[in-house]
């Protein structure tokens, strides 16, 4: 029966298989045409195992958009193939240079007259190199402790550094700091100081490739010499005597501190350049010797030793900058920093020619006239006569400063009277209360309307009267009402605006600052061309000058009313170039500070001041029938200024006494041998008139 089923079924199978046999010439011979459909088959088959299955096929809502971990895996794996590969191409065709950047060809910078004749150069750049075994120890180890205290077993690039670059490309374009020692010496020597992606990623290369082919030691005394400090000073042989007075091996730990805090940027922390910038130089000194503590390189015992600032000596002035020249290259200078892009490092290599507009006859002739008034005091026989300090300005309506005059000397007294922001403005600064009286009208009632005023409106001008404000008088904080009063307790009676102008009559002044409104005037002042930073407390005082603008700004403000309204900001330089290119300069646009109408109605007040009979100022007439002025003391007599101007020409001058030690102001009165309380009133009169009258003026 098995041998029968068997027969049976290689029977069957041997039927099957010629029924099959039959079928399969069928079916051979319906596929015969399409013979090449089983490769196309095959090849959708191994696109469909590649192909990215994304979106996610057989998963359904956000399922289908979330990749899978192979997808992350591969995507992450191309990533950084990608970025391996393109890092590797540009380590690869990153080269250091050969040359250094070339400090010996360093330039002076050329300073010119308005009329293009040379006023003054400055520099070279002061550097000297020196061995690394001669900087000790303890000032090696603070330069690390401040930039770097890593340096010695770091590849020399930062890694975070790197990365911060790369978020400021993405978000902002720049990049900041966060370098090595060994990436900053790259950016000095061979490469410029732009934060842009492109130089740190060249500059991390080369970083690389040069820790690899010098030894740290040489790396770390390079970047010491070549490292800017400030005081035009390259390297920290140069920076120990620019600071010190000392070489470099004479340094301990403590200067060295001040020193490495300087690398950070020596226009913010040299502390003799302000008091802002003696502060943070004493914050950062004080955390770079902690540091050397938290690294292990200065014991607990020898940083307690540090605990009194090590002062530097105060900046060294060139020899060249003699007489006025030193203020005005100053000034020039500070232009350039605050009108530019040009750092402070960059300047100092120098070879650029800055065109002043300063005139050199002017400049001669207000020096001129300042030593005329200086003559006639007595420093050895009258202590009244002594600490004597004079600035003057002169502005052409345009915004050019034509003159200056900074004090004694720049070598003999470097700080700048011209520019000083010490001395109150007084009384000359009720014509900006006047202005802001014709432009914004008053407030007599509190959320009533603003009521305009004019020239002949009247006021009060009694002495003693007292000040009002909307809810009736003004109580000071001892519980007193606060009264005006008059130069000499002079009473007027009712008196025109105008008027109050003309004769300098104190007490009109001050009511009406109250019924504008103090932000008022104050806005009004800062519109014509006086600085926010001028301005103290908003009390009645406020408007007879408790402000202290500079000479510059003051001459600049009443430049406002000369031009009809229009203030043009002082400027100091009027081009640029380096290398024979034009470089270009930001020049802060006009604004209209007044209308043509109110700034001549101030014109006019002002011009009566000189030239009507009763004007205060009328001895200023003698320079021409065009002038326009007005005179100004503080309340407390420590201060005097005249103020006037042509259409050509507004100069301010100052005169106050400063004690050397406290640096406050002391009383003007006596000086000249006069026992009055305005005895040095005039000499501002005097001084501007001696000026305007002087031919090599015009």
């Amino acid at each position: 029966m098995c041998r029968a089923r068997a027969r049976s079924e290689r029977g069957g199978k041997h039927v099957l298989g010629s029924s099959d046999n039959a079928m399969g010439k069928h079916r051979k011979h319906r596929r015969k045409p399409s013979s090449g459909s089983r490769g196309m088959r095959l090849r959708r088959w191994a696109a469909a195992r590649v192909r990215l299955d994304y979106p996610r096929a057989g998963r359904r809502g956000v399922g289908r958009w979330l990749p899978s971990w192979r997808q992350i895996t591969l995507l992450f794996v191309f990533c950084l193939g990608s970025l391996t590969g393109l890092l590797s191409y540009l380590y690869l065709q990153t080269d250091i240079p050969k040359n250094l950047n070339d400090f010996a060809t360093q330039q002076d910078n050329v300073y010119y007259w308005a009329d293009g004749s040379e006023m003054a150069r400055t520099g070279p750049v002061n550097r000297q190199e020196v061995p690394l075994d001669k900087v000790p120890q303890d000032v090696q180890w603070a330069v690390l402790a401040a930039e770097n205290a890593s340096f010695y077993s770091d590849s020399g690039v930062s890694p975070s550094g790197l990365m911060r670059a790369v978020t400021r490309m993405v978000t902002g374009g720049e990049t900041q700091g966060g370098s090595t020692i060994t990436q900053q010496y790259v950016k000095n020597a061979y490469l410029n100081q732009r934060q842009t992606f492109s130089r740190k990623l060249t500059e991390m290369f080369m970083a690389i490739k040069l820790d690899d082919r010098m030894s740290k030691r040489e790396i770390l005394q390079r970047y010491l010499n070549t490292s800017w400090f400030g005081r035009g000073s390259y390297g920290i042989q140069r920076a120990a005597y620019a600071y010190y007075g000392k070489d470099v091996s004479e340094l301990n730990a403590s200067e060295g501190a001040l020193l490495a805090s300087l690398l950070k940027g020596a226009g913010t922390f040299d502390p003799t350049l302000s008091a802002k910038n003696h502060k943070r130089a004493v914050d950062r000194w004080k955390w770079v010797l902690d540091r050397m503590v938290d690294i292990g390189k200065l014991s607990r015992s020898e940083r307690a030793r540090y605990t009194s600032f090590p002062e530097p000596k105060a900046p060294p002035k060139s020899a060249g900058l003699t007489g006025q020249v030193g203020y005005l290259v100053e000034t020039a200078k500070a232009y350039v920093s605050s009108h530019t892009e040009i750092s402070d490092a960059d300047f100092d290599l120098g070879g650029y020619q800055i065109h002043t507009t300063f005139e050199k006859p002017k400049v001669q002739a207000l020096a001129k006239a300042v030593k005329k008034t200086r003559d006639t005091l007595d420093p050895e026989h009258r202590p009244e006569d002594r600490h004597v300090r004079i600035g003057a300005a002169s502005v052409a309506p345009g915004g050019a400063i034509r003159a200056l005059y900074g004090g004694p000397g720049y070598l003999e007294q470097g700080f700048n009277d011209a520019n000083a922001s010490n001395v109150p403005a007084g009384t000359s600064f009720t014509p900006f209360v006047y202005a802001a009286a014709l432009r914004d009208g008053v407030l007599l009632k509190r959320d009533g309307e603003r009521t305009p005023v004019t020239p002949s409106t009247l006021y009060d001008g009694d002495n003693k009267i007292a000040v009002h404000t909307p809810e009736g008088p003004y109580w000071d904080r001892s519980g007193k009402i606060v009264r005006a009063g008059n130069d000499g307790d002079a009473s007027y009676g009712q008196v025109s605006l105008r008027q109050a102008i003309v004769r300098s009559i104190n007490t009109p002044m001050i009511q009406l600052g109250m019924d504008v409104g103090l932000d008022r005037v104050r806005q009004a002042s800062i519109d014509a061309g006086m600085l926010p930073s001028s301005f103290g407390a908003r009390v009645p005082a406020f408007s007879l000058g408790t402000a202290t603008p500079s000479s510059i700004r003051m001459a600049s403000a009443y430049g406002t009313f000369a031009a009809e309204g229009t203030h043009h900001a002082p400027y100091s330089v009027s081009g640029l170039t380096h290398g024979g290119q034009r470089l270009s300069l930001r020049k802060d646009s006009a604004r209209r500070a007044f209308s043509p109408a109110v700034a001549a109605e101030v014109d006019d007040a002002l011009r009566g001041s000189v030239q009507s009979p009763e004007g205060a100022a009328r001895g200023a007439a003698a320079a021409g029938d065009e002038v326009a002025g007005k005179a100004g003391t503080a309340q407390d007599g420590n201060s005097a200024w005249f103020v006037g101007y042509t259409k050509k020409l507004s100069t301010a001058v100052s005169l106050s006494r400063v004690d050397p030690k406290s640096q406050e102001l002391m009383p003007l009165k006596g000086m000249g041998g006069k026992a009055t309380d305005t005895s040095g009133d005039t000499y501002p009169l005097d001084i501007w008139k001696t000026y305007m009258t002087d031919r090599a003026a015009e």
